[in-house]
């Protein structure tokens, strides 16, 4: 589970409740069904119509790994590659096929090595499947970010709503607030939506792909340099050029 995405929800979500409950008057009236309705109904509606079901019931599993997806540790993953080369030059590279690795990508990476296809051609392999994961990972990021538009504009439906019927009812005073509120709750609620949910979660999916694309990159530089015949000391210096700087290996520490 990704403890950051909870406690982000947790602590916006608590803040503006607080912000609700410890002000003056009754939290209730922060409440109306009707100016949600419009907000989530017309930003539901909006996606269905720019979307097909299978991509929008897709985007749910998708949003999903912001909560409980997980992408492998980088140097974790070199530091597996390097002890795969140390093994394919002291033996031989058919000598990976009796390894057990977890990491599913990395596998099929190693299962064509040992099978002794071309590097042109596990590259172009491996390429193409890195590229259809960004493209799928695209998809759900571009639904939220969708409805994250979606939701202030008909936040701004409601209060337009709202207006035409204060002022289709201004010889009625008793009706002028209730739909007030509705006009600017819908503002209020589109806004929730948009920047408390919508956006930093497609902003996660953003950021989690780039960590997961990183991370194949690692396997796709790493086993095309196993074949290729690298030393293994190479091999840990062309992919430590993915870690930030602060987790590369000393020289000291290569030694030991």
């Amino acid at each position: 589970m990704d403890i950051s995405t909870i406690i982000g929800l947790v602590i916006g979500t608590a803040l503006v409740g607080a912000a609700i409950f410890t002000g003056d008057g009754d939290p209730s009236v922060f409440l109306d069904s009707k100016s949600a309705l419009v907000v989530l109904g017309g930003t539901l509606g909006v996606t269905f119509i720019k979307n097909s079901l299978n991509r929008v019931f897709g985007t749910m599993g998708v949003v999903k790994n912001a909560f409980f997806g997980s992408v492998t540790a980088i140097d974790g993953l070199i530091e597996q590659i390097v002890e795969l080369s140390r093994k394919a030059r002291r033996e031989s590279l058919l000598s990976l096929e009796k390894v057990e690795i977890e990491d599913e990508f990395l596998s099929k990476a190693v299962r064509l090595a040992v099978d002794g296809m071309e590097p042109n051609a596990i590259k172009t392999v491996m390429e193409t499947e890195i590229s259809f994961l960004s493209q799928r990972h695209k998809i759900g990021q571009d639904i939220l970010d969708g409805m994250a538009t979606s939701a202030p504009a008909f936040g701004m439906v409601g209060t337009l709503i709202g207006l035409v019927q204060m002022l289709a009812a201004m010889d009625d005073p008793s009706t002028i607030g209730p739909s007030m509120a509705v006009a600017i709750l819908t503002t209020l609620y589109g806004a929730i939506v948009a920047n408390l949910f919508c956006q930093p979660l497609a902003e996660k999916l953003k950021n989690r792909s780039r960590e997961e694309v990183n991370a194949r990159l690692v396997v796709l530089q790493g086993v095309l340099s196993i074949v290729e015949g690298d030393h293994p000391a190479s091999v840990e210096q062309k992919l430590s050029a993915y870690l930030e700087p602060k987790m590369r290996k000393s020289d000291d520490q290569k030694a030991a």
